[in-house]
Parts: structure tokens; C-alpha cells; sequence
């Protein structure tokens, strides 16, 4: 009854902090309703794209992987660092010069409407079927173990679970029908805060209980009994071999951070170019922390649960914590859990909406009012949520866990998304009907030879690879279509007319970001913490990489100032096509 108490609490805190902060918005206009009028301030901004990123998927997946693994699948969230740099110092400043605020309005500007559309089926079906699903199903696994809601209630597992689904899916639901885009961030950003406070509280805990009381001595048990848990460095047995972070892995995290209108829509929503890129960047120095402090608490389930092992890996974190946390702190750890899945619930839908109201509603009624474009938006973000909750117990029968499904189902048709708006930025006039062929090209070798027979598995290749393989042949196919055939109708890009002002440390703060990411690897590999004892190599290469950071950083900000505070592009500037 304590736990419900605080729970209860802990969520109406939230509520209204989340209220007094928003009490000034009137959706009143279909701008401020899915892109808050252009207005979001860095802070949150990054926060905003934390919580659409960082939900229970990546909570329970991840810990599920170190359970069964080691820290190798860490490599989707720490190399995103890479494609979120590529966001802010590439992808963003182009897509704000011409002024969009969809990734499907630079696909029609670059390729025509069909292959809008293409895009927007493919990301409404991912979120519709697989993200919002799945962020509803892991939320719904916490709950049951912390509150045995099956043993409350005197119902059947699966019961449990479905109950679960329904109460969370109908109050982030509501959230987003009613709050628009500026409550979602703002609501995101405080559920952020309280959620930091639970990454970082879970390993602390989980060193305390393993050292028996004492938190160094947890840390040791750690290094000492099989060290290889803490191995970044994948090889071919593990989920994410090490290899791939060099193949697909790029162009996937590229897709996800640099295309994907559920994370692009806060940026593309701020106040300028300079807000938007300390609010990515931010969000890359997030990625560096919390993904090591996320899959901790796997490892040490690992090592606590040894002599009674758990039914399923996805049970790792959950276990963990109604193993761990104390019962005056539980209320509040369902409340933050609560709140990071309807966060990560209502931010895809407020971006599913978006993207059928400005791709399909305005297509039909472009002379639509603001009052009807917004009653319109609510009620796909309803129909979305319905279709969602739905799917949402199919999960229960995935075999090879959660994570690992997700990634694999986005492999679907995110390297022929990641391809085409490449294209569109090397080739001045590409042909539309390359951008369709590729889009249906993949989709049929990448379902039949992945999804239906599984020739990853068959050939002891990880499909990460296969990814990069089908992304190299589709740009190889892009590129001879654009050889032989006609180019396409569609000219320069708009260009809003005014210079953007970018933030003058950007450039600094990605190559300061880079020099980190390489550090972590160094330091959770052979060559460091996994053999027991930092290696002789280790300070080597850590000299020479932060070295070679402090060289490229002093040459940079010695250009004169001019050449960083403004920004260009030169995508409106058309090229020889041929």
C-alpha cells in the first residue's frame, strides 16, 4: 500500500511541475500544437530526446543483453555519439536552412510525393507496430515484478500484463492528445531528471548488495570474478560483434538520430540553429554516461542471480530491482519507470500524428485550418495508441529478447532511408523513381533473407553486417539509376534566405565527445579494465588520443571567429548531376 502511495505522489509531483511550467501554452495553432512554434530552448531540447530515446526498452533490452552477454551491445547507444555529431554539424543546419520540419518534406523536395509517402508509411508502421509496442509491453513487465499484480488481483500472468498496457498506454495517450509537442518536452525533461536519478541510484545499490554492505567491495567483486562480463569489445558469439560497429551500425545510428522524426522533431523545433546544437550535443554527453551506468545493473544481476538463474534475461533489471530497492524508494523508482514509458509513448505518437497530418491531411486539404489540422492530430494519435496497445502482449512471445527484436525489425528499411537522403544531399537532381526502387529493394531481401530465412543465422554473420552490406549495394544502385536515367524534376533546395547562426564550441565540444567515446572503449577492453588492471597500452593510447583532441580543438578555435558563428549550406547550390 506504501508503494501505491508513493507512487501515486511522486506521479502527481511530476503532473504539476509539468502543469505550472506549462500553464502558458494554448494550442491554438497547428504550429505550436506538433513543433511548439519553433521555440524550444537547449535544455529541453536535450532532455526531450533523452527521454524518447533512453525508455524502458533500452532499460530492460539492454540489461537483458549484459545478462546473457557482456557490455558489448552498448555499442547502440555509446557510437550513436558519431550520428548525433552528424545531426548537429550536418544533418540539422541543412534541414533549418530550408526550413522543414519533417525529414518526409526533404524527401518530396529532393525525390517527389510517392517517395514521401514511402518514408512515411515505413516510420508510422515501426512506431505503430514495434516502438510504441514494445515501450508499453517492457513498462507493463516492470510493474508486474515490482507489484505481482497477478498475485494482487488473482489473475493469469498474461492478464497482469495486458492491464498493465491498457493503464499506461490510456494515460500517456492522454498526455498527448492534450499536450502538443512543448508539454511532451517539457513533461520529458522533468521525468529525465527524476529518471537520471534512478540510473545512476540502481548500480550503487546493486555494489552495496554484491560487497555485502560495502560499495568498493561490490566494485571488486566485479573485476575480479569474470571480468570478461565488463568486455565492450564484442566477438562473434556476443549480440553486437565489434566489427559491425564499423559496418551497419553506422548508417543505423545515422538513420535513427539524423532521420527519425520522433528524435529530429525536437531539434527541428528549436529557437535557432545555436540552441538546437548545444541541445544535441548535450545529448550526446548523455549518451557517454548513462548507457555504461544502464547496463550495470545486467552484469551485476548476473552476478547476484548466479545461483538461482532467471527465467528470461528480460527479467534481469526488473529482478534486480524489486530484489534491491528498498520499500520506501519503490513508489517512486514505478512512478520514474512510469513516467519514461508514457514519455516514450507520447513523444512517437505526437511524431506519428505529425507525420499524417503534414503528409496525408494537408496532401488532401491544404487549406485547412489550424483548429481542424489539431482535431485531426488528435485523432490518429488516438487510432495510433488503439493499434498500439494491441500489439503490445504479441511481445510476450519473443524468443531472443526484446532488444535484439527491435533492432532487427528496424533493419527493415532503415538503411534504404539512411541511403536515399544521402543521395539527395550528393546529387543535385536524383532521379524519384531510384528512391523507390531502393525503398522496395531492400524490403524484399532484407524480409525475405533476414526476417523469413534467417541466412544470418545460417551463415554465423551478424546482421548488423548484412545491414551495411545491403546500404553499400543500395548506394552503388543509386548511383548507377542516376547514370542512366533522367534526372529528376525536383531543383535546388528552398532556402529560407537568412544566415544561420551555429554555436561557436560545437566543433570543440564533438571532437572532446569522439576523444571520450574512443577513452570508454579503451578502458572496458583487454587492454584495460577486463584484464583485471589498466595495461601499459591503455595510458599510450590515452596520451595519443587526447593528445590529437587538444591539437584539432586549438587549430579549430584559432580560425577566426566569422568562419564558426555562421552557417551556409551550400545544399541550395545545385550540382552537375551527371
Amino acid at each position: 500500500m506504501f508503494t501505491l502511495i508513493t507512487t501515486l505522489a511522486t506521479l502527481l509531483l511530476i503532473i504539476l511541475i509539468s502543469s505550472w511550467l506549462t500553464r502558458r501554452i494554448k494550442n491554438t495553432s497547428a504550429r505550436e500544437y506538433f513543433m511548439a512554434s519553433g521555440k524550444l530552448s537547449f535544455g529541453f531540447i536535450a532532455g526531450s530526446m533523452m527521454l524518447t530515446n533512453v525508455s524502458v526498452d533500452q532499460l530492460i533490452g539492454l540489461n537483458g543483453d549484459a545478462y546473457l552477454h557482456n557490455l558489448s551491445a552498448i555499442a547502440w547507444e555509446a557510437t550513436a555519439i558519431i550520428a548525433i555529431i552528424a545531426l548537429a554539424l550536418f544533418f540539422l543546419p541543412r534541414y533549418m536552412q530550408s526550413g522543414f520540419t519533417t525529414l518526409t518534406g526533404f524527401i518530396e523536395s529532393r525525390y517527389d510525393r510517392t517517395a514521401r509517402k514511402i518514408v512515411s508509411i515505413l516510420l508510422l508502421m515501426t512506431y505503430t507496430l514495434v516502438l510504441c509496442p514494445s515501450s508499453l509491453y517492457l513498462g507493463a513487465l516492470t510493474l508486474e515484478k515490482i507489484f505481482n499484480v497477478q498475485q494482487l488481483l488473482g489473475i493469469s500472468y498474461q492478464s497482469s500484463l495486458v492491464a498493465m498496457i491498457c493503464l499506461t498506454g490510456a494515460i500517456g495517450t492522454a498526455y498527448a492528445v492534450f499536450g502538443g509537442l512543448r508539454a511532451i518536452a517539457v513533461s520529458d525533461t522533468i521525468n529525465g531528471v527524476f529518471l537520471l536519478a534512478i540510473i545512476f541510484l540502481v548500480p550503487v545499490l546493486g555494489f552495496i548488495a554484491l560487497g555485502h554492505g560495502h560499495f568498493q567491495a561490490g566494485v571488486g567483486e566485479l573485476l575480479r570474478q569474470n571480468p570478461q562480463k565488463l568486455n565492450m569489445i564484442g566477438n562473434t558469439h556476443d549480440s553486437v560483434p565489434f566489427s559491425t560497429l564499423f559496418t551497419g551500425m553506422i548508417f543505423a545510428n545515422l538513420f535513427y538520430w539524423c532521420t527519425n522524426q520522433a528524435i529530429m522533431q525536437k531539434s527541428l523545433a528549436a529557437r535557432s540553429l545555436e540552441e538546437a546544437q548545444k541541445g544535441i550535443l548535450l545529448t550526446g554527453a548523455f549518451k557517454l554516461i548513462l548507457p555504461l551506468l544502464m547496463m550495470l545493473p545486467g552484469i551485476i544481476a548476473w552476478h547476484y542471480f548466479r545461483g538461482h538463474p532467471l527465467a528470461s534475461s528480460d527479467l534481469a533489471y526488473p529482478a534486480l530491482i524489486a530484489a534491491l530497492l528498498p520499500w520506501w524508494l519503490k513508489g517512486f523508482f514505478v512512478a520514474i519507470i512510469l513516467g519514461a514509458v508514457m514519455s516514450h509513448f507520447n513523444a512517437i505518437l505526437n511524431a506519428s500524428a505529425t507525420l499524417l497530418t503534414y503528409d496525408f491531411y494537408l496532401h488532401r486539404r491544404p487549406a485547412a485550418t489550424d483548429r481542424q489540422q489539431i482535431r485531426f492530430g488528435k485523432q490518429m494519435t488516438l487510432l495510433v495508441a488503439v493499434i498500439s496497445i494491441a500489439c503490445a502482449p504479441l511481445l510476450m512471445h519473443a524468443p531472443d529478447g526484446i532488444y535484439t527484436l527491435l533492432r532487427r525489425f528496424t533493419g527493415f528499411f532503415n538503411m534504404p532511408v539512411i541511403a536515399i537522403v544521402l543521395f539527395a544531399f550528393l546529387v543535385a537532381r536524383p532521379p524519384a523513381i531510384a528512391a523507390k526502387v531502393v525503398l522496395v529493394f531492400h524490403a524484399l531481401l532484407y524480409g525475405i533473407f533476414i526476417l523469413g530465412l534467417n541466412v544470418d543465422a545460417r551463415w554465423g554473420i551478424s546482421f548488423i553486417h548484412l545491414m551495411g552490406i545491403l546500404f553499400a549495394c543500395e548506394m552503388l544502385l543509386l548511383f548507377a539509376l542516376n547514370h542512366y536515367l533522367p534526372a529528376g524534376h525536383q531543383g535546388r533546395l528552398p532556402d529560407r534566405g537568412s544566415e544561420l547562426v551555429g554555436w561557436r564550441y560545437a566543433v570543440p565540444v564533438s571532437i572532446a565527445l569522439i576523444a571520450a567515446l574512443v577513452s570508454l572503449y579503451l578502458t572496458f577492453s583487454p587492454l584495460g579494465l577486463v584484464s583485471g588492471h589498466l595495461q601499459r597500452g591503455w595510458y599510450i593510447a590515452m596520451g595519443v588520443i587526447w593528445s590529437l583532441a587538444v591539437i584539432l580543438t586549438i587549430r579549430y578555435v584559432s580560425r577566426p571567429k566569422s568562419a564558426v558563428a555562421t552557417h551556409r549550406t551550400p545544399s541550395s547550390v545545385p550540382l552537375d548531376n551527371h
